[in-house]
């Protein structure tokens, strides 16, 4: 990215001119005009507002004049960013809103055009499993950072998983690609994005009754999918749930993968 590229920011959370009219500050208003609870903790909010801060953010919400386009998109955003989904994006926000960005990104078939830079508050599965910096640190690497390919997991209900999900409790069938991996009942299965095969899938076995510990350990499969037959079972993506239980999924490798900010190469 050269100095003078634009770097647009997608600002994961509704925009502060939108203030419910509570008065305490107990709420906020998307745009779209819903109540927003707040969820974070104090440390999350401070961080969020010294990323605000360090990208210079103006009073009316505009553009910093110094090549960060700053958009209020909401959490979770869906279609209304795809018309902000060029060149380099940076997403703030957690990692179901950087999901949410990367689905669009997804099905506008942008993969391979869009690069993306990702300021979490605080550590989340995704900054762990590529070695991110988290907070203000990241607007570094946002502006001056080269993008890496690493893989993409999808679902077969249409979505995305781009830092860690699972299910559990878990009683079925499990296989990973043509390897059977669990049948039976295990306390939860894990899945995680793996750049050598593309997902990373740990059973953690049942715990002992009573006393709080596994009865083995976890057991970690690679493979480019894997597949679930269980008793109806929670299903969460990123750290949200699934809208209702499910007895059949399906994580696979995406043919092509994301355009990552990662480093200086």
């Amino acid at each position: 990215m050269t100095a003078s590229a634009t770097l647009t920011v997608l600002f994961c959370r509704p925009d502060p001119s939108a203030r419910s009219a509570v008065g305490d500050g107990s709420a906020e208003r998307s745009g779209a005009g819903e109540l927003v609870a707040p969820s974070d903790q104090p440390k999350v909010t401070i961080a969020l507002d010294q990323i605000r801060r360090a990208l210079g953010e103006p009073a009316d919400g505009g553009s910093t004049g110094g090549g960060q386009a700053i958009n209020y998109v909401g959490r979770r955003p869906g279609k209304a960013v795809d018309g902000l989904l060029a060149g380099r994006v940076l997403v703030v926000g957690d990692d179901a809103d950087l999901a949410a960005v990367v689905l669009r990104l997804l099905r506008k078939d942008l993969l391979g055009a869009v690069e993306v830079a990702y300021a979490a508050p605080r550590r989340t599965e995704f900054t762990q499993l590529w070695g991110l910096p988290t907070g203000p640190d990241a607007l570094p690497l946002a502006r001056q950072g080269e993008a890496d390919l690493v893989p993409l997991a999808r679902d077969d209900v249409g979505g995305v998983l781009v830092g860690g999900g699972f299910l559990g409790p878990v009683n079925g069938t499990v296989y990973v690609d043509e390897k059977r991996v669990l049948q039976g009942a295990a306390h939860r299965l894990s899945v995680r994005p793996d750049r050598d095969k593309g997902l990373a899938v740990s059973v953690e076995p049942r715990r002992f009754a009573g006393l709080g510990i596994f009865a083995r350990r976890p057991t970690t499969t690679l493979g480019r999918a894997v597949q679930i037959g269980t008793v109806a079972t929670t299903v969460v993506r990123d750290g949200i749930p699934y809208t209702r239980s499910m007895e059949r999924w399906t994580f696979y490798k995406h043919t092509e993968p994301l355009r990552l900010i990662r480093g200086l190469f």
